[in-house]
């Protein structure tokens, strides 16, 4: 993972010259002043942890996985937010822990979570650290120092349940890896965030988080039966049943929570047959409202396609659905007029779930654009974050929220954000698309491109701090799946009102004590 943006070096792009000049012609983009850092030349603060503690920390898991040089504290700091990448790429790496640790057993981790609330240290959970919410920059007030727990070496397959289509894994075990484990079983997963590529199953469990294929296959959240949370004041093992009528179900506590509660050490997950055919296609809306409302039906009368995902006027213009293809000749990466709606299909019965669902979309008033658009979305589907990359480093902010709603406040949501993003930010490019869809609602998706002025990363707080206040205020949910961290913290906290962050509060001084866990992330100031 580039330490300073997003996946595997190799694969990041120039941006064409024409998106160049499109920029700067219809923003007015300018290439930054000074080039980004260099690793080496981040500054990072001293290591605040003492020599007799970074030796109780080797005793639980071995001197030669407890790291404090360089370049390990470099690529444990933050996440993957533009205002992370931003600070980075300005060599700021302030909020760098002092010791990176690897433990490698659930005895482990309990063992480290005690010792660090007897020493007064901090702990931030970390998997892919793909966080795009400000998840991995703990509070240090109060504190001898901050470890980040990477969940590495917990990466083993270490069950599968065939008849009850049951698989348990350990949280550090990455997205590929899983579908690679599965897949000698015959199995998936189906979930398939934009993170794929590097995200961990347990930063999937702690983020609450969606892929790209939630209709057909559902979110992560709906996947976990059972689960293992260590936390300071003991264990919880979670999940004896697929459903219960033993009180509260715990597990909707655990998910969710983003290393604020304790540490998963295990989960077990709902699998499915692996597909047996997957097939993508593209339909062309005359407007945004149209397509919602084609999604709507499939959603409430289905049948639903594993894949629907619509993007607005301004994103289909642009062609942001085909990241791959954006500049890459014709219109400049142009996806004509209208709305473009993607479908896939996937598993057994394609063919009839196909038709069924085609015949709702053409009688909504959707016109078939045959295979091209859908098999252009599946090969560039992980694409999208590359290209934030290139954006960056040609001068302009551009950076993801997303919200969820109720079919019926949905234009008003949509409408909220968009005027909120105007004027904090002038005259920014704003693309929405809808990618994630319920009976009773769907999820809001946006894509904004603006000039970076003198201070981007304060530039883009006023521009957030302004949508976090139009989503609350227009009845939609702060976060549909990319979490709370600490860039959604006030805001969540008047989502939930008084007494719900009190709850909260409550939940976290029963199993943190010590408050060492995630301090100043998801859970309101008191």
């Amino acid at each position: 993972m580039l330490w300073s943006g997003w996946g595997d070096p190799a694969k990041a792009r120039e941006l064409p010259e024409q998106i160049r000049d499109l920029l700067r012609d219809l923003l007015g983009v300018r290439a930054p002043g000074t080039p980004a850092a260099s690793l080496e030349s981040v500054s990072l603060p001293p290591v605040a942890l003492s020599g007799p503690r970074l030796d109780a920390l080797a005793e639980v898991v071995g001197a030669e996985h407890v790291l404090t040089g360089h370049e390990a504290r470099v690529r444990h700091t933050r996440g993957k937010s533009t205002p992370d990448l931003l600070r980075m790429r300005a060599g700021d790496g302030s909020d760098a822990p002092d010791a990176v640790v690897l433990p490698g057993s659930h005895d482990e981790v309990a063992e480290l979570l005690r010792l660090c609330s007897r020493e007064r240290i901090a702990v931030v959970p970390f998997g892919g650290g793909t966080s795009v919410v400000g998840g991995l920059a703990a509070a240090r007030a109060g504190f001898a120092g901050v470890i980040a727990l990477d969940l590495a070496r917990l990466d083993r397959l270490r069950s599968v349940d065939a008849e009850s289509m049951v698989a348990e894994f350990e949280p550090g075990v990455r997205a590929p890896d899983a579908e690679r484990l599965l897949a000698a079983h015959g199995l998936t997963l189906g979930h398939f965030p934009q993170s794929f590529e590097y995200a961990t199953l347990g930063g999937f469990a702690a983020a609450r988080s969606s892929g790209q294929a939630s209709a057909g296959y559902g979110r992560f959240d709906d996947m976990v039966v059972g689960l293992t949370l260590v936390t300071p004041s003991g264990t919880l093992a979670l999940g004896r049943a697929p459903k219960s009528a033993a009180g509260p179900d715990l597990r909707q506590l655990v998910l969710g929570s983003e290393g604020a509660f304790g540490v998963i050490t295990s989960l077990r997950l709902r699998v499915r047959r692996a597909p047996a055919e997957r097939r993508y296609e593209g339909w062309r809306f005359a407007s945004f409202a149209a397509g919602s409302a084609a999604m709507r039906a499939l959603a409430q009368e289905g049948p639903l396609p594993t894949v629907l995902r619509l993007s607005d006027e301004t994103e289909t213009m642009i062609g942001l659905a085909k990241p791959d293809a954006i500049g890459s000749g014709g219109s400049g990466g142009s996806g004509g007029s209208g709305c473009l709606l993607i479908a896939g299909y996937e598993g057994a019965r394609v063919g009839d779930r196909h038709a069924a669902a085609s015949a709702v979309l053409a009688r909504t008033g959707g016109e078939p654009l045959g295979p091209e658009p859908g098999q252009a979305w599946e090969h560039g589907r992980f694409s999208a974050p590359y290209l934030r990359d290139s954006l960056l480093a040609a001068g302009a902010t551009v950076e993801t929220l997303e919200t969820a709603g109720f079919w019926a406040n949905l234009p008003r949501l949509y409408d909220a954000v968009r005027l909120a993003l105007l004027g904090a930010l002038g005259s920014p490019l704003v693309m929405c698309h809808v990618s994630h869809v319920y009976e009773t609602g769907a999820s809001l998706y946006f894509t904004v491109v603006t000039p970076q002025d003198a201070d981007p990363v304060a530039q883009w707080e006023r521009a957030k701090e302004a949508v976090n206040a139009a989503i609350v205020e227009a009845g939609g949910t702060i976060s549909h799946h990319h979490g709370v961290g600490r860039d959604h913290r006030d805001a969540y906290a008047a989502e939930i009102g008084p007494v719900g962050a009190a709850v909260l509060r409550a939940v976290k001084a029963e199993l943190d004590p010590a408050g060492i866990l995630n301090p100043g992330v998801l859970v309101p100031e008191g």
